[in-house]
């Protein structure tokens, strides 16, 4: 509370840039609301590349890991748990962002971005490494064996590409990070 008994007061610093918000038609600006240009800048790519990294993730995990994943084990769950998670929370964000520019300027200067990016960047690294042990322990030899297995490829995609979204996510909660520590 404050002094004299309100609660606390928020402040956005005017920077000028939603009005340069909206898609251009023509000699105008339509949809001045939607800030689009938070796709221009990094925050905005990094955010965009998690949501679909991570979209792809699930797709392959449901369609080519969901009949083998009593065989993979808890690698498949966890893989599965963490992209669906993270996809849900990142195309939330995503759709924020795009939709308000004060939404994205409270949430990202927030602990809340901190937060779900780093807890992110380690759920995806940890899930991808144990995926990619039991990939490579119960999927390869019969990867071997049976010829069109298509499983094993799949897999080892999704785990791959599971390391990589992990370090956006890093990358994210670093920027996070700096921007929550500059108050902006």
């Amino acid at each position: 509370m404050g002094r004299n008994g309100t609660g606390p007061v928020i402040r956005m610093s005017s920077t000028g840039t939603h009005a340069a918000g909206g898609v251009e038609c023509c000699y105008c600006r339509c949809c001045t609301c939607i800030h689009v240009e938070f796709l221009k800048t990094l925050p905005g790519l990094l955010k965009l590349g998690e949501t679909i990294i991570s979209g792809l993730i699930q797709s392959l995990l449901i369609n080519y890991g969901l009949r083998y994943s009593t065989t993979i084990g808890s690698a498949f769950e966890g893989a599965l748990t963490t992209s669906s998670a993270c996809f849900l929370t990142s195309a939330v964000l995503l759709a924020c962002y795009i939709v308000s520019e004060k939404s994205y300027r409270l949430i990202r200067s927030s602990l809340f971005e901190l937060m779900f990016n780093a807890l992110a960047s380690f759920l995806y690294l940890s899930s991808a490494s144990y995926l990619a042990f039991s990939t490579k322990l119960f999927l390869l030899p019969e990867y071997y064996i049976r010829p069109g297995f298509d499983v094993y490829p799949a897999m080892s995609a999704a785990y791959i590409m599971s390391g990589f979204v992990g370090i956006l996510h890093g990358a994210d909660a670093y920027f996070s990070y700096t921007h929550y520590k500059s108050g902006r």
